[in-house]
């Protein structure tokens, strides 16, 4: 029994870095040529992997960009939590806004992000299991956004204007809007963090209860 165990890691972890290998192929090639023009022989091609393996590890490719959209989502809220938990262990203070803006507007691919939560949604409008996964992701997106918040509010004596998810919503509403708008107008990537950090601003100041003195 215990070879048995031993012998199922290797092959585990033969599988997590076939899956991780033709994800992060899959970004690559989205990133180039758009959902619609990408095909599962293009991503194994640049995987370096067959047919085969691919429809081992993914029902369709739909379900390979919606696992997609998930890990770059996933990658997003940990670096907002690991930036929040700077902000609680000695960011600004009671009623400074820049911190928390700061720590909820990561940088990262911006335009590969955008353009596959855009397409992963259009895609739902017309599929209904491609749906049922976004709505999954989103709203785990909603919580998880909602913890962080309560978090740093609850740390930093702050109390938001909304129920927490509702804030939360709020935030990645504006967020994903500004990044569309961006990348429409054809922004460089830094313009385009400068603007979504100014609005990310303005919606933290309506959504946080400021004090009688206006701190």
């Amino acid at each position: 029994m215990e070879d048995d165990v031993t012998d199922a890691k290797p092959a585990t972890r033969s599988r997590e870095n076939t899956r991780a290998r033709l994800l992060e192929a899959a970004a690559q090639v989205f990133a180039e040529v758009g959902l619609g023009e990408t095909s599962v022989e293009d991503i194994c091609e640049r995987a370096g992997f067959t047919r085969g393996a691919f429809y081992s590890n993914f029902v369709s490719k739909d379900q390979l960009f919606v696992e997609l959209a998930g890990s770059f989502i996933s990658q997003q809220v940990e670096a907002v939590r690991e930036r929040i938990q700077g902000l609680i262990e000695g960011g600004p203070s009671a009623h400074d806004t820049v911190g928390l803006v700061e720590a909820l507007d990561v940088p990262g691919d911006v335009r590969l992000g955008v353009l596959l939560m855009s397409e992963i949604r259009n895609r739902a409008m017309r599929d209904a299991d491609t749906a049922a996964a976004y709505l999954a992701q989103d709203q785990g997106m909603v919580r998880e956004v909602g913890v962080l918040l309560d978090d740093v509010v609850r740390a930093k004596g702050l109390s938001l204007t909304l129920p927490t998810e509702e804030a939360a919503r709020v935030v990645l509403t504006a967020w994903e809007g500004v990044s569309a708008r961006g990348i429409i107008a054809g922004l460089p990537e830094q313009q385009l963090l400068e603007l979504r950090a100014q609005e990310i601003g303005r919606i933290a100041d309506l959504i946080i209860e400021h004090g009688p003195e206006g701190c």
